[in-house]
């Protein structure tokens, strides 16, 4: 069983890429035969970890995919590392605004992704589709539900977790913005290669993906 999960909308957008893609991949590999469901989670500190949680418990899941949107970057980021840091440059969508707290009171300063990334981005490289390890998910709602997950998942090591940012749709940006983007098939297909990959990779490999700075 898959879960798969996105964002609803926040800010200024009135549409969430990554719930979108999530949404869709789920349709992509339940055509397959893969059992899957997709879960949007709101765009609020707290409130999405108890979401994410609740249906982890629920689904009983043996991979987690979760995804957000991370608005500039052109690539797929499979993310390495989420941190025990809540800093938010804005509010969520309750206003809350939360600066130098942590995720989980006296958890770990960090977890890794247990998904196999170097595969899954040599998987997206042949399939055509831009992507990259990033060594960082930021201090905002995205990496506080990656940190949420890697916990719930520390005391579950029978289930596979981690997360990914997509980057925006072309619809979402002016015409001849400089700002990268990706159609949602290549985003959606990109989530289903990931998990595609997942489920036939015990063992990670070992590529070059790593960052100067």
């Amino acid at each position: 069983m898959i879960l798969l999960t996105g964002f609803e909308p926040f800010g200024e957008d009135d549409v969430n890429p990554s719930w979108l893609a999530a949404r869709r991949a789920a349709g992509l590999l339940d055509s397959e035969g893969i059992a899957v469901e997709a879960v949007q989670l709101p765009c609020v500190f707290g409130e999405s970890g108890t979401v994410l949680t609740d249906a982890i418990t629920r689904v009983n899941p043996d991979i987690v995919l979760c995804a957000g949107v991370a608005g500039g970057r052109g690539r797929i980021s499979l993310e390495r590392v989420a941190i025990n840091c809540d800093d938010a440059r804005i509010p969520d969508n309750k206003g809350q605004r939360p600066i130098d707290e942590e995720v989980i009171r006296g958890g770990p300063a960090a977890y890794f992704s247990s998904l196999p990334i170097k595969a899954a981005l040599r998987a997206l490289q042949v399939a055509g589709i831009r992507g990259e390890v990033s060594q960082s998910a930021g201090t905002y709602v995205c990496n506080h539900v990656f940190y949420a997950l890697m916990h719930a998942l520390a005391s579950r090591p029978d289930i596979r977790g981690g997360f990914v940012h997509v980057p925006y749709l072309p619809e979402q940006l002016p015409d001849g913005s400089p700002t990268p983007s990706m159609p949602l098939e290549l985003m959606a297909e990109g989530l289903a290669v990931i998990v595609r990959t997942t489920l036939h990779t015990q063992a990670d490999v070992k590529m070059s993906a790593g960052a100067i700075r």
